[in-house]
Formats: structure tokens, sequence, C-alpha cells
């Protein structure tokens, strides 16, 4: 495994063998020990936090916040005024859209499949290739992709100025600046919302504290996913999303799984070790955001734990250890959070028009 791959699985397997090696139960149908499981989770983990108050050191402010909510919802941000942010990331339905790939511009599909927005402020970048290095570059490649949203900073900017709504809620934004409505104000704002996004209070993140218990089965689950390695690509609160590894390190999964056309990471890198190499996937809320991988074409969650078990792992598991690891998987499903469909401003006469 690369990119510190087999370092990480290393030390994690470490980790676990320490935390836990002197509780495993005697037979498979009993619950490892709890409390050292709790010690062991948390030194791999970690809770989710709260709240996020900065990104790359500055405050996040509730008038940017407020605004980056209307811009979310905001269909005119695209050509056809009929695509907005929560089209693609739905918050209701787990920060993702629930099918293979997102319907765009025009109803073309696109490449891969719609990533939860959900705790994405925690990912070390953003988009299955990692091409956007934080939420603020992410939201700018929507709004212009053709197969997207299809428009330009222009038009969007023109479409926000067109609107006096609007031009008082940037300014109240971003207070001080000669333009305040602007694309990259637009791609900051969204972020700004973005960072509320996250889900805490999960049952995992209140047995970490001590404040709840899994059970039995759900335990073995998580000892499994320590114990097979599953670890060494999805740690920290996020359960992934911090580093970039083959999608098929022992056996590649079929084509239907894993398209020959798209070579993930090489794509941004042009290197040619970057072949088929993908950020890992946050596992967090996994259990709301089928279908799985960036194809889309696994729908069933034990099934994607199958898959990840002989493609990265060189594991076969068995039914019972499938079973557990995704009755685990779905104790990270956190506390959703409760937005409010905001009312947008209309249109004047000088908004530009539908295409």
């Amino acid at each position: 495994m690369r990119h510190h791959g087999t370092t990480m699985l290393a030390a994690a397997l470490a980790l676990a063998c320490a935390g836990l090696c002197t509780a495993m139960p005697a037979r498979a149908t009993d619950a490892p020990d709890a409390t050292a499981l709790r010690e062991t989770a948390n030194t791999l983990f970690g809770a989710i936090p709260h709240s996020v108050d900065e990104v790359r050191g500055q405050e996040i402010t509730a008038a940017q916040v407020e605004l980056g909510k209307s811009l979310w919802f905001e269909p005119r941000l695209s050509r056809s005024h009929v695509l907005s942010c929560n089209s693609c990331h739905n918050i209701a339905t787990g920060g993702a859209d629930n099918v293979p790939t997102s319907i765009g511009h025009g109803w073309q599909k696109g490449p891969r499949n719609s990533p939860t927005v959900l705790n994405a402020v925690l990912n070390v970048a953003q988009f299955w290739d990692g091409r956007a290095a934080d939420l603020k570059e992410q939201a700018k490649g929507p709004v212009q992709a053709s197969v997207e949203m299809n428009n330009t900073p222009g038009r969007v900017e023109a479409t926000l100025r067109s609107m006096p709504a609007y031009v008082e809620a940037f300014a109240r934004a971003f207070p001080g600046e000669d333009q305040p409505v602007s694309f990259e104000n637009m791609a900051r704002a969204l972020e700004a919302f973005e960072t509320t996004l996250v889900t805490p209070d999960s049952r995992f993140d209140r047995f970490l504290a001590g404040k709840g218990s899994l059970d039995a089965t759900e335990l073995r689950g998580l000892s499994l996913f320590i114990d097979k390695g599953c670890v060494a690509c999805h740690s920290g609160p996020n359960f992934g999303g911090q580093a970039y590894y083959p999608f098929g390190v022992v056996e590649r999964p079929g084509a239907d799984v894993l398209p020959s056309g798209d070579k993930g990471r090489f794509a941004v890198t042009q290197t040619a070790s970057d072949e088929y190499v993908f950020r890992a996937a946050p596992l967090r809320n996994v259990a709301l955001t089928a279908p799985y991988f960036h194809s889309g074409q696994v729908w069933d969650l034990g099934q994607a734990v199958a898959i990840m078990g002989s493609a990265q792992l060189g594991h076969e598991l068995d039914a019972t250890e499938v079973q557990s690891i995704t009755r685990f998987l779905q104790t990270l499903t956190g506390r959703q959070p409760q937005v409010a469909n905001p009312v947008l401003p209309p249109s004047t006469s000088t908004t530009p028009r539908p295409e």
C-alpha cells in the first residue's frame, strides 16, 4: 500500500493488538472487552466536533454562514436556474443524492458518485481525487463544470449583483471590501455554511465518551474493523478522507465497480503510480449514502464491506464478519443537520435569464 499505507497499517495493527489482544474473547460469539476497545478506538478515531469555528485561520462569521445557506439552495447559480448545490449534496439524504452519478446541466450524467458533504470540512482535500485543497476551492468547480451547473464566474456575479438582497447580504458577510459580491466570496460563503454540516453525537461518539454502549455485534464489528486493517485507511474522526490509496491493493475489483477509464488521482498528478488511486472515503453516515464507491455501482453496505475486505485487505470476510462490521458502521450515523429551507430573493429585470 502506497502513500504511507503500509506504515499506517502497521501502526494501526500494533495499536489494535496492544489494546485488544489481551481482551479478545475466547469465542467468536462473545463481545470484546468494551473498556479496552473504547481506549483503542479513542486513539485511532476520536469524536466528531460539535462545531468548526475557523478555516485556514480565518474566523467564520454568522453573516457568512447565513449567506452561504442561501447560496447552497440557490438554483440561479446554475446556467439553467434548475440546479443548486443541494441537488447533488442533499442535506436531507445524508449530504449526497443517492444515485450512482449525479444529473447535471442538460440532464447529463456526471462521471463519479457524489460524495457526502457532511463532515467534509474534516477531509484533507475534496473530491474523490483530492483535486481541490479545501471547500472554498471545491465550491468553484461544480458551478463551472459543463456537466454540472455549466456557469461562469462573470455570469454568477452578474446574477448575484442583480438582486439587492444579495448585494446587502454580501456586504454584511464581507464588510470593508471594495466589491463584496464576487465569485471568490460566493465560494467563501458556501464554505462557511458547509462547516456547519457536521454530525456529532452518533452512537459511536457516545460510546467513545463513555456515555453509551454498543451491543455485542457492534463491538465485534469495531474489533474486526481494527484487527482486519480497515483502520489503516479509515482512521481519524471522519473514518477516512485523510490520504490516498489504490483501489485494489490486493485484488482489483471488476470493471463494474472499478471502471478502467477512470484512473482516479492520475488525472490530477499525471504520475503513473497514481493510476486508480482515490482518497479513502470517509465512513461517517455511510449507512445513509448508498450507492457506494466512486462508480456508485454497489447499493448494499454489506456488499461494499465484503469488496473492501478482498480488494484492499486480502481477506475473504465471512458472512458473520461482514454483518458485524456493517452493524458497527451503522453506529457512525450522527445527528443530522437541521437546515430550514431559505426564502430566496426574487429575480429582477437585470438577472440573467436561464439557458
